[in-house]
């Protein structure tokens, strides 16, 4: 499929790396001469350096061909003429980047109309849901919801003293009443989907699957166990801190944001609710962390412009024992080397919009049955989390899943029916219009015709 990318920056280079590893035909336009030699350099694109609202250099890179035009610099506003310019000229779907919180639902879904945007993604927006999740469920280290929150699939970490060290996943099964799927395990640089007999090992990440109504239950009855954050102190001021204050603050979370900026300051005091703190200081002092109460904090999340600053600070908090820490963290290398020496919470805007604009791109090329709703990347991106929508021409459907044969690495992991969620079994069905939940290792897939062997 043929994709332009308008702004290289940070999520730029990003999506277009995820859109390369899926076999698209991928066009970069920056106005930045330095950029573009950086990604002609880096990756395997044509480019076009110059403005991306400039009819040239759209006709130059032939956005009538364009089967997904994608426009994600800083500014909303040019990302909205982008798509409009290249929508006007032939594009097929425009998607862009608008970060600014003005545009609520209702003049975001006017402007999309518009425009004729096919898809509005906030990265800020998305990276706060992303950390609100981890807040509410403290043992977790990653939480993906499905259709309407009716599936979740958490990520853990096997602690030294977790209870379930060393059992199999069929004595895990027992510890608790209520169904869940170990679906996937990550053991060193290891991946792999488990069967029954496989036993769980200290240091073991794992894919737990639930429905979100029992996931608590089950984290609970496995040992997992970790209050909800009822107070947190966020280090940065910036949009996502924003997004997330409002949040906590409505779940009724005392909420602290410390920002090294006084103009900034004097925004967040405007912008924010009356309930949310904010404390004009430099987060980087151990003084004045101790005088907001970092040593009592359910939470402390770092949000600030620097990846090196936000994993220093996290790991000072988890030096003062505090229960729930969570770093932004947007350089992949620096990501791995704090995994490595303990920093479990890491989020990453550019991987989270990465993972939406994938997904975008193989519901547009799915035509056989299906096609995907949602797509996760799990493990450090060496498996996926697909939920695939199930079409009139799948022609799998009301076969026992025991007698389908599932290539290698594949795993069947939940079905949504209407409102209920189903943990399958062998005896149960694909449906028409059912919603399905399928774990890869090692494999992309555009529909799910795809996971059977022909």
């Amino acid at each position: 499929m043929r994709v332009v990318v308008v702004g290289c920056g940070k999520i730029g280079k990003t999506i277009v790396g995820s859109l390369l590893k899926e076999k698209h035909d991928v066009l970069c336009i920056d106005s930045n001469p330095s950029v573009i030699t950086e990604m002609s350099n880096a990756y395997d694109v044509m480019t076009v350096c110059g403005n991306g609202i400039s009819y040239e250099v759209l006709k130059e890179a032939r956005v009538e061909k364009a089967e997904l035009f994608i426009s994600v610099t800083g500014s909303d506003e040019f990302n909205m003429l982008s798509c409009l310019a290249a929508k006007k000229m032939g594009a097929k779907q425009t998607v862009a980047r608008i970060r600014n919180s003005e545009y609520n639902n209702e003049s975001l879904g006017f402007m999309k109309e518009s425009v004729g945007l096919s898809m509005a993604i906030n990265p800020e927006k998305l990276t706060a849901e992303a950390i609100y999740n981890l807040l509410k469920l403290p043992s977790a280290i990653k939480v993906d919801t499905f259709t309407s929150r009716r599936f979740e699939i958490v990520e853990l970490i096997v602690k030294n003293d977790s209870p379930i060290s060393g059992l199999s996943l069929i004595e895990l099964r027992k510890k608790t009443s209520v169904k869940f799927l170990i679906a996937v395990i990550q053991r060193g640089e290891e991946v792999f989907i488990p069967k029954g007999s496989d036993v769980v090992n200290v240091g073991d990440k794992i894919c737990l699957v639930s429905a979100s109504e029992d996931t608590h239950k089950v984290l609970t009855s496995l040992g997992f166990v970790g209050k909800e954050s009822k107070d947190a102190i966020i280090l940065g001021g910036s949009q996502t801190a924003v997004y997330l204050a409002e949040m906590l603050e409505k779940g009724h979370t005392s909420v602290k944001i410390i920002e090294n900026n006084k103009a900034r300051c004097e925004v967040l005091c405007e912008t924010l609710p009356s309930g949310v703190d904010v404390i004009y200081g430099d987060g980087m002092s151990q003084d004045i962390l101790m005088e907001e109460g970092v040593t009592t904090t359910d939470a402390l999340i770092a949000l600030t412009g620097s990846d090196q600053e936000n994993i220093l600070i996290s790991f000072y908090a988890m030096s003062q024992k505090v229960p729930k820490v969570i770093s932004k963290v947007n350089r992949n290398e620096l990501s791995a080397i704090s995994e490595k020496l303990g920093l479990d919470c890491i989020v990453s805007p550019k991987e989270i919009i990465a993972d939406i604009l994938v997904r975008y791109a193989r519901a547009i090329s799915a035509t056989v049955g299906s096609k995907v709703e949602t797509l996760y990347s799990l493990m450090d991106g060496k498996a996926e989390a697909l939920e695939f929508v199930v079409m009139p021409d799948f022609k799998y459907t009301d076969i026992p899943l025991k007698t389908l044969k599932f290539k290698q690495g594949v795993l069947l992991a939940g079905i949504i029916r209407g409102s209920t969620p189903i943990l399958p079994g062998g005896d149960d069905a694909i449906t028409l219009g059912d919603k399905v939940i399928v774990i890869a290792k090692g494999q992309s897939f555009s529909n799910l015709t795809q996971i059977i062997e022909g």
